[in-house]
Formats: C-alpha cells, sequence, structure tokens
C-alpha cells in the first residue's frame, strides 16, 4: 500500500502564508503525494512551484461555507482552472441540504461540474453538520450530479472525518463515486483505517 498516493497535503488556513505554501509544495514532492489542496490565491504559485512533478493542484471552491451562489462557484471553478489547478473541491449548500431544497443542491453539484468537465470534482458534505439521512441524501444528489468523489468534511468546522461516515457514504455510493476523508487524521495508523474502509482520498 503506497500511502502517498492517497495524500493530498491540504494548506488552507487564511493566513497561510508564501513560504509556507512552498514548504508544502517541497514536502509534496519529497513524499511523492498526489496532490497539494489550496485556496484559490495560491494556485498560481502551486502550479509554479510543482513544475516538472507529478504532484497535482487541487483548489477548493465555496470554502469553507458553500453558502454563496452557484455562479460564484462556477466562476471561482473555472478561474482555478485556468490558473493551474487540476482538481476542484467545493463545498456543497449546506443551508439548502438541511431545508430539503433538494433540486438547488443538484445544481449547484450539477453546474460546477459542468464547468470544469473532465476534471475532477470532489464535494464536500460537511458531515458534523448533518443527520444520518442527510448525508445519504446529499451522497445520492451528488451521484445524481456526476461528482466524482465525496469528501467528509472542510476541516473548518465542528467536527473532522469520522470512519462511521465513511462507511455510510460507502455503502450508499457503492462505486458510483470515490471517497475523500479529511478533518483530523494526523497519523498513519488512522490513515490505514479509513483506507480499509473504502477511502481513496486522504485530506492532511
Amino acid at each position: 500500500m503506497n500511502i502517498n498516493n492517497y495524500i493530498d497535503h491540504t494548506l488552507l488556513k487564511p493566513s497561510a502564508t508564501q513560504k509556507e505554501i512552498k514548504t508544502l509544495c517541497d514536502e509534496a514532492k519529497e513524499h511523492r503525494f498526489y496532490s497539494v489542496c489550496v485556496n484559490g490565491f495560491y494556485v498560481p504559485l502551486a502550479k509554479e512551484l510543482l513544475t516538472n512533478s507529478n504532484v497535482k493542484v487541487c483548489a477548493v471552491v465555496g470554502f469553507p461555507l458553500g453558502a454563496m451562489t452557484t455562479e460564484a462557484k462556477v466562476f471561482e471553478a473555472q478561474k482555478a482552472l485556468e490558473d493551474g489547478a487540476d482538481e476542484i473541491d467545493m463545498v456543497i449548500n449546506i443551508g439548502m441540504l438541511k431545508s430539503k431544497n433538494y433540486v438547488n443542491v443538484y445544481t449547484d453539484i450539477r453546474d460546477v461540474k459542468v464547468a470544469i468537465g473532465a476534471k475532477t470534482l470532489k464535494v464536500i458534505l460537511e458531515i458534523s453538520e448533518l443527520s444520518k439521512n442527510e448525508i445519504i441524501k446529499a451522497c445520492q444528489i451528488c451521484l445524481d450530479a456526476k461528482a466524482d468523489f465525496i469528501k467528509t468534511s472542510t476541516g473548518f468546522s465542528k467536527g473532522g472525518a469520522t470512519l462511521t461516515a465513511v462507511k455510510m457514504i460507502k455503502k450508499t455510493v457503492k462505486d458510483g463515486a470515490k471517497i475523500k476523508a479529511s478533518g483530523g487524521i494526523r497519523n498513519l495508523e488512522t490513515v490505514r483505517k479509513y483506507i480499509e474502509a473504502g477511502v481513496d482520498r486522504i485530506g492532511a
């Protein structure tokens, strides 16, 4: 098991400096992680720093709240791709999901996916804010909207990934989408448990 191939090496805090982004990219190259995950502003820098490496650049969209307009998410995603991003991690509209406005949740995800085409789209559910039934419903909507991954958490809410939620997501999506676990994963033993539970990517 090549653990490094599962890792999205992540730095999303608002106070992240250029020096810290450089360190992030250097570590990703050294350890041959799958990608670095950064805020949109730092996509051009990360892309430049990772030239001549196999490490991909992942950008977050609608982060960390997910409550902006779909049009804003689409623009942000397209701009990230123009700047060199290979993958997009977008936050679901949590309020619309909890309002049972499922059409809005679907179109929000679908429009971003259509905008980025064949590029990988990971949809962040923020499981700490959702009930079991809401997690299952969100997964079903993500499948309908052609999301490539379902991601557990932003890491900026009251809780991160849990094995219970990951197993629930896996049972719901089966092979219809991949899973990214993020938030609070800080050691090798935990990473292995998530991979054994069916996770395809780890945000750490």
